[in-house]
């Protein structure tokens, strides 16, 4: 199979590139894909992992290096206006799930669920399989293991006969392995992490309600759920994007540019 490089708008922010596409444009390209038996692998950012690829090589390389970059949070889109090059729109991870879900039951593609513990992906796959069909579901795993399985797990995926894999584990966890074993996951049609978005599926963690999606205010709703867990994310990484941001529109200014 041959990556597919469709011609499209890329800008760069903080020198990580992100495709201007809307959702519905993202879907067609996924579509297009699965049908044309190629290989598509999607990230998205938000201001956390764009503070994390600075000084993490690694996440970097596999982020710059997937076939589609969306921007999943709101602070990544308004920096994109302040720095003169918008994009139309955000992509969110989960949402880009939830409609490939249902794109998945329309046209008959096969879904490997890999990530979270196993009672949650468990009841992920449970609550498709009944909300759509037990077709659609071509395997599933926890995302709890050791570096020694991975290769095993990328086999088992890779084997399953699934069209689309979604990976439910941690930044940078979920992007190294990706990028890692993007060759025997080649005959997956499409790839991508999806983060904590099980969690959302399975009930375990409430999403924010759409006003505070809108105002990009996830990030606080997030803290209010899980205060210890989501403290850093919620302040220290999106000051630090903020201050990142700065700079780069003050350099912007300064070229002439603005």
């Amino acid at each position: 199979m041959k990556t597919l490089n469709p011609k499209r708008k890329r800008i760069y922010i903080l020198n990580c590139p992100i495709d201007a596409l809307t959702m519905q444009e993202t879907l067609q390209l996924i579509d297009s894909a699965i049908k044309e038996n190629k290989h598509l692998h999607q990230v998205v950012v938000n201001a956390t992992k764009l503070v994390k690829m600075q000084k993490d090589k690694d996440l970097y390389e596999s982020v710059i290096n997937a076939d589609i970059i969306n921007a999943d949070g709101m602070a990544v889109v308004w920096a994109s206006k302040i720095l003169g090059k918008p994009l139309p729109e955000r992509v969110t991870g989960i949402d880009l799930m939830q409609e490939l879900v249902k794109l998945a039951y329309k046209r008959g593609y096969k879904i490997f669920f890999f990530g979270a513990k196993e009672e949650v992906v468990r009841k992920v796959v449970e609550k498709y399989s009944k909300e759509y069909s037990p077709e659609i579901i071509a395997g599933y795993r926890n995302g709890y293991y050791s570096e020694k399985e991975e290769p095993l797990i990328a086999r088992q995926i890779a084997e399953s006969g699934a069209n689309i894999l979604f990976v439910a584990i941690s930044t940078p966890k979920k992007e190294r392995f990706l990028y890692k074993y993007r060759n025997i996951l080649k005959n997956v049609n499409f790839i991508m992490g999806v983060g904590g978005s099980f969690d959302v599926i399975a009930g375990k963690v409430k999403r924010a309600p759409k006003w505070m999606q809108k105002y990009g205010l996830e990030w606080f709703y997030r803290f209010l759920q899980e205060p210890k867990r989501m403290w850093k994310r919620a302040f220290v990484d999106n000051g630090k994007f903020l201050g990142l941001v700065v700079k780069e529109f003050i350099k912007f200014k300064i070229s002439g540019k603005g």
